[in-house]
C-alpha cells in the first residue's frame, strides 16, 4: 500500500468511526423533498423548462468559449439587465456558478493592502475566496457587530471587505444588514452580501434583503447570489457598480478563465425572474411553509426557506433523516465539517411548490420524530 493509499485509508476509517462518512445517492422522488434549495419549484415550471429549450435551440448547449474570447452571448446581457432590474442594482455579471460568483468577487476585490473581516459562518465558497485573496483575514464570530466594529476600527490597511450571508445556509438565521452598512459607511470599507439563500424567498417581492436597504454610499455594497436555488437553474452573479463589474472581469480568475455561463441556464434564469416579477406570491408561499414546517419542528421560523433542527450527535441526524424517508420525507443532514458550529442537524428547507397535504403530512410526521428523538 503506498502512502496515499494509506492516508485514504486512515482518512475513511475516521470518518466512519465519526458517523461522518458520505456517499452520493440517486434522488428518490417518491418521496416529499423537504432538501432541496429550488425554494420556488421553478426549475420543473413549464415556462422556465421551455426558455432553458429555447436557448439551446438558438445558442447551443454551451457559450463555447470563456466570456473575454468568444463566450459572452447576447443571452448573457439580457440575464445580467433583467437581474440587475429586479434587484435595483446598477449592474451585474454572470458567472457559471453561485461557488465562482463569491470567489470571483473576494478575490479580486482584495489584495495586499485589504483587511477581509469574514463572519464564521459564511459558506465555503467565501472561505476559499477568503483564503485565495491576498488580504488579511480576520474571522469574527457569527453575527457580532461589536467585533466587526474593532476589526475595521483598528485595522492598518487603507481598505476593508466585510463579507456575510444575508440568510446563512446552515441556521437560516439573518446578517444584520443595516447596522453592517453603518459600520461599512464609518471606517471606509465595502460590504459584501451574499443574497444566495434570499434572493428569490425574501425581501420585498422576493428581491433579497440588501433590496430596500438604506445605502447613504450604493459604491459600499457588493451583492453575490446564485441562480440555482430559488430561480431554479444554474449559475451565479454579482451586483454591484459598474467600477466593481469592469475589476471583476478584469481580474476575477474564476471569470476570466472559465467558460461562459451555458445559454439554456441564462434562458431557464431569465424566464425564472420574469415569473417571480409577476407572482411575488410565490416568495410569501415559501415562508409561509417554512412557518409550519418550523412549528411542527418546534423550532423559531426562518426568515426565508431554510430551518436548524440541532441533533444530539451526527448518528441521531443520520438516524432521524433515514426515518423521516420511511414517512415519506426527504430531509438535509448537516455534519462536521459542513456545520460551521460543529453541531449536527437536520436542515429542512420549504418551497412553494409543495402541495397542501404536502404539508399537512410533513407537519404530522416530523413533531413525532422531534419527540421520539431518533
Amino acid at each position: 500500500m503506498n502512502g496515499l493509499t494509506h492516508w485514504l485509508a486512515e482518512q475513511q476509517a475516521a470518518r466512519i468511526s465519526g458517523g461522518l462518512e458520505r456517499r452520493l445517492a440517486v434522488r428518490d422522488d417518491t418521496l416529499i423533498d423537504l432538501a432541496g434549495n429550488d425554494y420556488l419549484g421553478l426549475s420543473t415550471h413549464p415556462d422556465v423548462v421551455h426558455a432553458a429549450v429555447r436557448a439551446a435551440q438558438e445558442y447551443g448547449v454551451g457559450a463555447g468559449a470563456s466570456r473575454l474570447v468568444s463566450g459572452t452571448l447576447a443571452i448573457h446581457e439580457q440575464l445580467q439587465a433583467d437581474l440587475a432590474e429586479f434587484t435595483k442594482r446598477p449592474a451585474a455579471l454572470a458567472l457559471s456558478t453561485g461557488y465562482h460568483a463569491n470567489l470571483a468577487a473576494v478575490t479580486a476585490l482584495a489584495d495586499a493592502d485589504t483587511l477581509i473581516v469574514s463572519d464564521a459562518h459564511v459558506h465555503a465558497s467565501l472561505i476559499d475566496g477568503c483564503r485565495l485573496a491576498r488580504g488579511r483575514v480576520r474571522v469574527v464570530d457569527h453575527g457580532d457587530v461589536d467585533e466587526v466594529h474593532i476589526a475595521l476600527s483598528e485595522r492598518p490597511e487603507p481598505r476593508a471587505l466585510v463579507i456575510v450571508e444575508s440568510v446563512y445556509s446552515v441556521l437560516g438565521d439573518v446578517a444584520p444588514l443595516a447596522e453592517l452598512m453603518d459600520l461599512c459607511v464609518a471606517h471606509d470599507a465595502t460590504l459584501l452580501v451574499d443574497e444566495a439563500h434570499a434572493l428569490g424567498v425574501a425581501g420585498e417581492g422576493g428581491r433579497g434583503l440588501t433590496y430596500g436597504l438604506d445605502l447613504p454610499e450604493p459604491e459600499r455594497l457588493v451583492v453575490t447570489a446564485t441562480l440555482s436555488k430559488a430561480l431554479g437553474t444554474q449559475g451565479g452573479v454579482v451586483l454591484a457598480e459598474p467600477p466593481v463589474i469592469s475589476q471583476l472581469v478584469n481580474a476575477a480568475r474564476p471569470f476570466i478563465f472559465d467558460t461562459g455561463l451555458a445559454p439554456p441556464a441564462a434562458g431557464a434564469a431569465r424566464a425564472a425572474v420574469r415569473l417571480l416579477s409577476a407572482e411575488p406570491e410565490l416568495a410569501t408561499r415559501t415562508r409561509t411553509h417554512a412557518a409550519a414546517l418550523a412549528s411542527a419542528c418546534g423550532v423559531a421560523p426562518p426568515a426565508a426557506a431554510v430551518l436548524s433542527v440541532p441533533m444530539p450527535s451526527a448518528d441521531a441526524a443520520v438516524q432521524a433523516r433515514e426515518e423521516l424517508a420511511t414517512r415519506g420525507l426527504r430531509v438535509g443532514c448537516f455534519r462536521p465539517p459542513s456545520v460551521p458550529d460543529h453541531v449536527s442537524r437536520l436542515r429542512l428547507t420549504a418551497r412553494a411548490s409543495l402541495a397542501d397535504h404536502e404539508i399537512d403530512h410533513a407537519c404530522r410526521e416530523l413533531p413525532l420524530i422531534m419527540r421520539e428523538g431518533v
